[in-house]
């Protein structure tokens, strides 16, 4: 962790002295600058990418990440890979765009705590931002193009390198016995593509899987969006892609490994037995078998994209 951390802070240092020596050549990669950046943070301690950690499928490490003053977020951060054409962004799908996404941490006193003004008056009192902005958006730096910017970075951010991509496009050899017969229990016994399918293994819903009791786990999760006591518990359905880099897991990091989370569901009331409002698909345990739970988690690790995979 501590090379990745040294890696990190030269990575930081070399973008920000190209940035100042010449112009970003696209929106994508101003953004870029601005991710890694901590000048979007009240006592610019921090950027978007102190919480989400490139190395780590652009998640962090820990259950809350830190923001300025020591502050703990509320909510685990979760990756930011393959985020682009999702309906919805956070935990309890409270922005309908990245461009929206992009903004909430920036303001949010909990974590980079700067107000959207004052994060725009700072891009203009920078010369290098200025004449970045200008020849990119023909403006000086606004709310509307400084959140356009981060965007499109986080747009690029997609991934479809892993064994997995290689097996389903014809390579046999790709996964491990083992892992083929994870994606098996997967798709059939373990019922996991009940909510996490499609390419990149989420339908993009919000499910209530019995993590809120109301007392220990008291975090209702969309409710506080909609209002709607029958989303009370729920949390968006994450994406697997990169899945076996991102722990811990759960919106509140609860589990700290990829089999934790396959014995949840697999004896859900064996960990959490007073859930409120749990989905009625996991009212019966999956009676998953100690080499099952190894075939799935064999499974699981082959969605990791090749720039991931050392981790």
């Amino acid at each position: 962790m501590k090379q990745w951390y040294i890696a990190g802070i030269l990575t930081c240092a070399v973008m920000l002295l190209a940035f100042h020596s010449e112009q970003p050549l696209t929106r994508a990669q101003l953004g870029e600058q601005l991710f890694f950046d901590p000048i979007l943070s009240g006592d610019r301690t921090i950027s978007c990418a102190s919480c989400h950690k490139p190395q780590f499928a652009f998640a962090d490490t820990v259950a809350f990440s830190q923001g300025i003053h020591g502050q703990l977020t509320r909510r685990n951060t979760p990756s930011i890979t393959n985020q682009r054409g999702r309906p919805s962004f956070f935990w309890d799908g409270r922005s309908a765009s990245l461009e929206e996404q992009a903004k909430q941490p920036i303001i949010s006193a909990a974590e980079m705590g700067l107000p959207i003004e004052e994060a725009v008056k700072r891009l203009n009192a920078d010369s290098s931002y200025v004449r970045a902005f200008r020849t990119l958006f023909n403006s000086v730096p606004t709310e509307r193009n400084l959140l356009n910017a981060l965007a499109a970075y986080e747009r690029t951010l997609e991934t479809a390198n892993s064994p997995y991509d290689r097996y389903i496009n014809g390579d046999d050899h790709a996964i491990s016995p083992e892992a083929a017969r994870g994606r098996l229990l997967f798709i059939g016994k373990a019922n996991c593509s009940n909510c996490h399918s499609g390419e990149d293994f989420t339908a993009d819903r919000f499910k209530n899987i019995g993590l809120y009791n109301g007392t220990t786990l008291a975090d209702a999760g969309r409710f506080e969006v909609t209002k709607d006591s029958a989303q009370m518990g729920f949390f968006k359905v994450p994406g697997l892609r990169n899945v076996a880099v991102t722990a811990p897991y759960m919106h509140n990091g609860m589990f700290k490994t990829l089999r934790e989370v396959i014995q949840y569901y697999n004896k859900p009331d064996a960990i959490v037995d007073n859930g409120i409002k749990r989905d009625l698909s996991l009212n019966t345990p999956l009676n998953l078998t100690d080499t099952e739970i190894n075939e799935l988690e064999a499974f699981l690790k082959t969605l990791t994209d090749d720039r991931f995979i050392n981790q």
